[in-house]
């Protein structure tokens, strides 16, 4: 999931403050769940994915490894 958060974060050029904004969350707590440092519940899923107008399952599903090493060098 941290993987496809930035991913889709970056994709729609937003900052972690605005998504957590967006996801009545907080920064530390987004840049915890884009780190892999806490886990998110599925509550908290379906908010991110709300806040980045995406399907759920867009957070969850299975990132190709060429797409892996893009978003990990990205800013």
């Amino acid at each position: 999931m941290a993987i496809n958060l930035r991913r889709l974060r970056h994709a729609k050029g937003m900052t972690q403050e605005e998504l957590a904004e967006r996801a009545g969350l907080s920064a530390r707590y987004v840049g915890g769940i884009e780190r892999a440092d806490v886990s998110a519940s599925v509550t908290v899923l379906g908010r991110i994915a709300e806040a980045l107008e995406v399907e759920a399952t867009e957070l969850v599903r299975v990132v190709p490894v060429k797409a892996r090493k893009k978003a990990a060098v990205e800013p």
